[in-house]
């Protein structure tokens, strides 16, 4: 089914921002990203203009988000809500058993020095591995982590995205986190906003349109998103946009 562009996007909003493959393009390893200075700054007045109701949900770590965004302060949920950051600053987290954790880390050692174009990121609550510099082995990495998170026994699961693998605790997810926030101040009672390009992004689509939301796909693929915006740059255009009617 073909899909449309947003409404014009308001200030009296709530928003909830993916960051790679939204605010900024992907690149082939997770430490190479860049965020612009432009960015910070069109992040830094929406989230002044709405009165703090934007919120950054991201799969990467906040130790890793948070220094990339300078000075700029704000809620941020981090590993697909595992970790989670509220306006007021009190931090949450859910974390994979450390045994179980390790003994997935020591089985993927052969399997990294085999094939060295896989890329393994240890998060601290989960296990990422890669596959941008090895596409062709999506399916085996993808089998490999449902086999490794079976055996764990330990109440893990699988999170597909863009040529990645991530092995997490089962339940949390972007979804549960937009809901939690939707609960606090400043995003109780406003309409929720969710923007995302990957497929872990889902979940957050399908909580806001539950609350009868605003769920906006960035780029190509099936979704359960009601709007798309065809990249980087239209996403950044349309909060740009935003205005208090």
């Amino acid at each position: 089914m073909r899909i449309g562009l947003p409404p014009a996007p308001r200030l009296d909003w709530a928003y909830f921002l993916d960051v790679d493959g939204t605010l900024i393009d992907i690149a082939d390893t997770p430490d190479a990203v860049h965020v612009d200075a432009a960015l910070l700054g069109l992040i830094a007045h929406l989230h002044r203009a709405s009165g703090g109701a934007v919120a950054l949900v991201s799969g990467r770590a906040l130790s890793d988000l948070a220094p990339r965004l300078g000075a700029l302060r704000l809620p941020l949920a981090g590993l697909h809500g595992l970790e989670r950051r509220d306006a007021a600053g009190q931090l949450r987290r859910y974390a994979a058993p450390p045994a179980a954790k390790q003994a997935i880390k020591d089985a993927l050692a052969p399997v990294l020095a085999r094939h060295p174009g896989l890329l393994l990121e240890d998060k601290g609550l989960t296990l990422a591995l890669h596959y941008r510099l090895a596409p062709r082995l999506a399916a085996y990495a993808h089998r490999l982590m449902a086999q490794l998170a079976r055996a764990a026994n330990a109440g893990l699961e699988v999170q597909r995205g863009k040529r990645i693998a991530e092995i997490k605790p089962a339940g949390i997810d972007k979804g549960t986190a937009v809901s939690e926030y939707l609960t606090e101040s400043p995003f109780m009672g406003r309409r929720p906003v969710f923007i995302g390009d990957d497929l872990n992004d889902e979940h957050g689509f399908a909580e806001v349109n539950k609350q009868d939301g605003i769920s906006i796909k960035v780029g190509k693929g099936g979704t359960c998103a009601r709007f798309r915006l065809p990249d980087v740059a239209a996403v950044r255009r349309w909060l740009g946009e935003a205005r208090r009617n």
